[in-house]
Order: structure tokens, then C-alpha cells, then sequence
């Protein structure tokens, strides 16, 4: 048995110094040959289709390092990030497009890189559950490719994510005002809710931030705080469930959200939100 052990030993131990020696390898012809521009871009290309994802990093950065003032390492900058992103070596990614935008403010890559930056923030987005600083990077970042390039397709496409990316930082609210309501710390809860009516209500979220805002007012003796955020709920969401409880409660109380006019309905929501819409 000793001597199987012994044997499994060696040939693992062989195997290492073999691969160890094959990277030691690649590495130093990576690091004194010099070739031409074309085919170390042309040989970073095809690792990066054949998703050998190190190797084309690595040639892609000897491309800048051999021929660093050339359009082809500009062009290799990029393509550095783009194969970091695609294995998700997201850090790896942001740094690099920040660097090539650092070099190049103005190139004619430099939308691409900070669409890369916000993609890459993006899709480390965690569940409403976690903390959200990376959520809030993203939605900054998203913003930032919307304001600078907004007719493009990269501006499109961040506007989707963007709404995916507010839709989750409503629902971190809406968590956390819901914590503060079980627990009866109201004046918490209510500033939760309505940070959401008033900065997320695009989201989904905002049916429900109204209604607990209408449970919490009428909790605390607030009956016509509640029927502000009840009639505000009926008059944009009037088939909505969260309308439909809310009424219950209201109804219970004696308190009609129908029946406001208007002009009582923009006052109402004025007083919801303080210099509101």
C-alpha cells in the first residue's frame, strides 16, 4: 500500500512540475519575443473565440506592451476588458476600461468601456437581501453611459438595466420599512415608504409602499396622512390589490379616498411627499 501511495505521489508531483513548466514557458515567450502587431492581435483573437480567456488577456497586453503607441493596443485595451468581463473577472474589467478611458477620454472606444464598467457592476447585482453598494455603483454607472452616449445602443440597453437595477434598490427599501413596521418604529418605516413613492415610483414597488404608508399613518392616528397616500394609491393604481386593502382599512375608519376632488388629491400628495411631484 506504502508504495501505491509512493507512486501516486510522484506522478502527481511529475504532473506538477510539467504543468508548472508549461506556464513557465508560455509566460517568457510572452515576455522576450517579439512579434509582429498583427499576429499577436490575430493570436489574442482566436483564444478569445476559442474562450481562453488568460491567454488572451495576456496577448492582448503584450500587444499594448510591444506596440504602445499604436491603434491596435487602443484596440487591444478594450478587448483586455471585454475578456475579463466574459470570465467574469468583473474587477479585472472596470479596471482596465477605466485605464483605457484614462489614456483615451476621447477615443473612439471610450462608450463601449464605460458600458463595460456599468455591465460589470451590473451583473454582480446580489439580492435585495445584502447590502446594495454594488447595486448603487451599477445604477450610477448606467446613468453615466444614458447621459454621455444617449443615442446609442448602449444607452438603450442601459436604460432596461437601469429600471432593473432602481426596481431593486425600491425593493432594499421596502425591506427595510417593512422591518421598521413590524417593530413599531413608525416615523423609520414611513421615511422608508416614502423615499420610494418619491424616488422609485416608477418601480413596482410603489402599490405597496403606498398602502403601508396608509397602515403605518393610521397605526400612529395620522387619518388624514392615510387618506392622502389611500386616495394618491386609487387615483394611479385603481385595479391594483394594495388599493383594495388600503380601501378596507380606510373604509373601516370612516374615510373615503374616492371621494377627494382634484385639487385635494395634488394637495394630498404634496403633503405625502414634501416638494413632491
Amino acid at each position: 500500500m506504502r508504495k501505491v501511495h509512493l507512486a501516486l505521489l510522484a506522478s502527481t508531483a511529475a504532473a506538477l512540475v510539467l504543468t508548472a513548466c508549461q506556464n513557465s514557458n508560455r509566460r517568457q515567450e510572452l515576455a522576450y519575443v517579439e512579434r509582429p502587431v498583427e499576429l499577436l492581435y490575430s493570436r489574442a483573437t482566436e483564444e478569445l473565440d476559442n474562450r481562453d480567456y488568460d491567454q488572451a488577456i495576456l496577448l492582448f497586453n503584450e500587444v499594448e506592451r510591444q506596440h504602445p503607441y499604436s491603434e491596435w493596443a487602443r484596440r487591444s485595451s478594450l478587448m483586455a476588458a471585454f475578456a475579463s468581463y466574459e470570465s467574469r473577472n468583473y474587477d479585472e474589467a472596470i479596471s482596465t476600461s477605466q485605464r483605457y478611458l484614462s489614456l483615451n477620454p476621447a477615443g473612439q472606444g471610450a462608450s463601449y468601456a464605460y458600458y463595460l464598467i456599468a455591465v460589470s457592476y451590473f451583473d454582480q447585482i446580489i439580492d435585495v437581501g445584502r447590502d446594495q453598494k454594488t447595486t448603487e455603483l451599477a445604477r450610477d454607472a448606467l446613468r453615466d453611459v444614458i447621459r454621455r452616449y444617449p443615442e446609442t445602443d448602449y444607452a438603450r440597453d442601459a436604460t432596461v438595466k437601469l429600471d432593473m437595477v432602481q426596481d431593486q434598490l425600491a425593493g432594499k427599501e421596502m425591506e427595510i420599512g417593512r422591518w421598521y413596521l413590524r417593530r413599531n418604529q413608525h416615523l423609520s418605516a414611513i421615511n422608508r415608504f416614502r423615499t420610494v413613492v418619491s424616488d422609485y415610483d416608477t418601480t413596482s414597488h410603489t402599490p405597496e409602499a403606498l398602502h403601508r404608508l396608509v397602515e403605518v399613518y393610521l397605526a400612529t392616528g395620522l387619518k388624514q396622512e392615510a387618506l392622502a397616500a389611500g386616495a394618491v394609491l386609487g387615483y394611479n393604481y385603481p385595479e391594483s390589490i394594495w388599493y383594495r386593502y388600503s380601501y378596507r382599512l380606510l373604509s373601516g375608519q370612516g374615510l373615503d379616498p374616492e371621494g377627494a376632488t382634484e385639487t385635494q388629491k395634488r394637495t394630498w400628495l404634496e403633503r405625502l411627499i414634501p416638494g413632491g411631484k
